[in-house]
């Protein structure tokens, strides 16, 4: 299935971008022209000190892990990438071989299943997002994103049986390397699946392309149509002009919150809004163009942060960060940044488990945490457990 409804979102973006406010003054930041040099960016924040107690490892030896997502027991499924890696002890012959996992409450790891669909080139790409259907116990469909050979995909599965694509033809760049790539998949509370869509780094128009899903935040129905509400008819993009939206989370109110991965000058806390366009590439950070819509909070990109995954417990929501090698508590507003977990390396995943826990993954063993010499625990990647304070 495609993008249907081209035309009517064409006709609707004027519409949509002239009523976006927040427009915010200042010098242009050179190479991307509607932004602003003023944007305030947090360059640093008070780190939490925490009780022994409050954080504990959940499991080791995984193979970098992407996405988690809970049964109704309370199991985890968790997306281990599939990319090629070096060999470490406490795993047989599982190099390059994208699988899902389960892990218990009690740290019990076990292999659920290997997606051969999955294409291993290096890059950001591989089994990336997962997400279990809020009426799982009736319908058992769990769903996954993931790269194939000449696309991304989203497919849904009954856990042991090959996926199902319900959405093809996602963006995907071609043989010069798999980036930006998206790939967060959750269900909101309106019961809809959401998935977060890269523009591929190499084609980066596209996001601002109507006709396109790459940058895109997509809202779908458990089938892969376009949703029910959705702001432009026939279509499945929720928001657009974003860059690498790799985190989604809800607060309490029903409102949607995104992380968005920035260039080379601000990495973004978005605040989405149906139909709003979020600029890139012609904005990063603030924007000096009341039509994009500003994010509540932005980072300085390098050793910050590069936010990937999000979750929302109470009144604070918290950003997994991968070179910040961090994990920032931020107001809902986006105010009063903390950091926590800032001894563990990169950190790719955060969500909220039954117990009202967090649970964070590493991501020490994929490609850019070996370049970056992160030190590489001989365990592998892991799950930590936090309670937070």
């Amino acid at each position: 299935m495609r993008l249907r409804g081209a035309a009517a979102l064409v006709a609707s973006v004027a519409v949509i971008a002239a009523c976006d406010g927040d427009a915010f003054s200042g010098d242009l930041v050179e190479g991307v022209p509607g932004s602003s040099a003023a944007t305030p960016a947090i360059t640093g924040a008070p780190r939490i000190e925490l009780p022994a107690a409050a954080l504990s490892t959940v499991a080791t030896g995984l193979r970098i892990p992407w996405g988690v997502a809970f049964l109704p027991d309370g199991t985890a499924l968790v997306t281990e990438r599939g990319n090629p890696v070096p060999t470490f002890e406490g795993r047989d012959d599982t190099s390059g071989i994208a699988r899902i996992m389960s892990v218990t409450p009690a740290g019990q790891v076990s292999e659920v299943q290997r997606l051969s669909e999955v294409d291993m080139r290096l890059g950001e790409g591989g089994l990336l997002g997962i997400a279990v259907s809020p009426t799982y116990a009736t319908d058992e469909w769990v769903y996954v994103y993931y790269s194939a050979a000449g696309d991304n995909r989203i497919a849904r599965l009954k856990l042991g049986q090959p996926p199902e694509p319900i959405l093809t033809g996602i963006p995907v760049a071609g043989d010069e390397g798999r980036f930006h790539q998206g790939g967060r998949l959750a269900f909101g509370p309106d019961g809809m699946l959401y998935a977060s869509v890269g523009e591929t780094y190499f084609d980066s128009e596209i996001a601002q392309d109507p006709a396109s899903l790459g940058g895109k935040i997509l809202r779908m129905t458990g089938e892969g149509g376009p949703a029910p509400g959705n702001p432009f008819a026939g279509s499945l993009v929720w928001s657009y002009g974003h860059r690498n939206v790799q985190g989604l989370a809800w607060d309490s109110r029903g409102r949607m919150y995104a992380s968005e991965f920035g260039s080379k000058t601000y990495d973004e806390l978005n605040l989405i809004e149906p139909g709003r366009n979020y600029g890139w590439p012609v904005v990063e950070g603030f924007s000096t163009d009341p039509r994009y819509t500003n994010p509540i909070a932005t980072w300085t990109p390098t050793n910050i942060a590069s936010p990937s995954g999000i979750a929302i417990l109470g009144d604070h929501i918290y950003v997994a960060c991968l070179r910040g090698q961090t994990l920032y508590r931020l107001d809902l507003d986006g105010s009063d940044p903390r950091r926590l977990l800032t001894s563990h390396g990169r950190l790719r995943t955060v969500t909220v488990a039954p117990d009202r826990s967090l649970w964070v993954t590493t991501s020490n063993r994929d490609q850019v945490g070996r370049e970056d010499r992160v030190p590489q625990p001989p365990d592998g990647d892991r799950i930590l457990r936090l309670t937070p304070p």
